[in-house]
């Protein structure tokens, strides 16, 4: 009778921890949902006022002039402002993608051993770095190195926060890529060499395809991780209002005019208005590249 007795509260404790562990997992995905909608209200919220009242549209995207503290005719034009962020995001991407996917396509097919671990630990080492400290070495070194190699004025510019911006991305589009190419089965490997396949030739023309919704993902969000980073873009890119036309003018992101401005500015204001108009635009830019890579991953999965 005891050990029937011990049995059955083994049982009850089993299903109590059960449970628990059940609504904390339900709690803990919930709570990122909640989360998001909270965040989009809150912007919707303090943005969408001026958005639809006293904003003029043609005039925001249409205007590279961005000046919402004139006396005489303030101006929210951001068409500066998304060049800039476009510009800056775009070369990051030039400089992320070849290094990541070399680095992926190293670590997953020819690194072994202890020289794999080594280079995964760098890697996700490389990924805790804080961005104010890639914005020191795009402000103190790269300026520099960037002033000496080509003889431009300033080494403040896109090619910079490019620079900066894509060697911040690459560590997580590394990690991911790299999981994607490991998820290819060794099957598709071996059968590639039994056909008579050099190693390249595998690489290129069975895991890279197999891996591809992994690798897309992966570039997509680099791409938002672009798009979202302020601090490092702000120190490294001159912030200048202007649209670029070569990798060695000054921009100015939009992420960065929102974490240069908003403090010094009036709670219900026109300006602070402008300000949440141009985060709820980054919001929805960023859902649409979120949206895309699901799109992509489900249309490739399909196939």
């Amino acid at each position: 009778m005891a050990r029937s007795a011990e049995a059955i509260d083994e049982r009850n404790l089993a299903w109590y921890l059960d449970r628990a562990v059940r609504v904390f997992v339900f709690v803990g995905g919930i709570s990122a949902i909640v989360l998001i909608i909270g965040i989009f209200v809150f912007i919707t919220r303090e943005g969408l006022e001026f958005a639809t009242t006293t904003l003029n549209i043609k005039e925001f995207f249409t205007s590279p002039r961005w000046a919402p503290t004139s006396e005489t005719r303030p101006t929210y034009g951001a068409l500066a402002l998304i060049a800039g962020t476009v510009s800056v995001t775009g070369t990051a991407m030039i400089v992320a993608i070849p290094f990541s996917l070399g680095a992926a396509i190293y670590i997953a097919e020819f690194a072994t051993g202890k020289t794999r671990e080594v280079l995964k630990v760098l890697v996700e080492m490389l990924a805790a770095i804080p961005s104010v400290v890639w914005g020191f070495i795009g402000l103190s070194i790269m300026n520099g190195i960037i002033i000496q190699l080509f003889n431009v004025p300033i080494g403040l510019n896109v090619l910079n926060a490019g620079v900066i911006l894509g060697l911040m991305a690459a560590p997580i589009m590394t990690t991911i890529a790299e999981d994607a190419l490991k998820a290819v089965p060794d099957d598709y490997r071996q059968a590639a060499e039994a056909m008579g396949a050099t190693r390249w030739q595998v690489i290129f023309k069975v895991v890279l395809p197999a891996a591809r919704n992994g690798l897309v993902s992966a570039v997509l969000l680099g791409v938002g991780r672009g798009f979202g980073e302020t601090m490092a873009v702000l120190m490294a890119s001159g912030h200048s209002i202007n649209i670029p036309d070569s990798v060695f003018d000054s921009v100015r992101a939009l992420t960065a005019t929102i974490a240069a401005e908003l403090g010094e500015t009036a709670v219900g204001s026109d300006h602070y208005g402008a300000l949440f108009t141009l985060g709820i635009m980054l919001f929805v830019v960023t859902f649409i590249i979120n949206l895309t890579a699901d799109l992509v991953v489900r249309g490739i999965k399909k196939r």
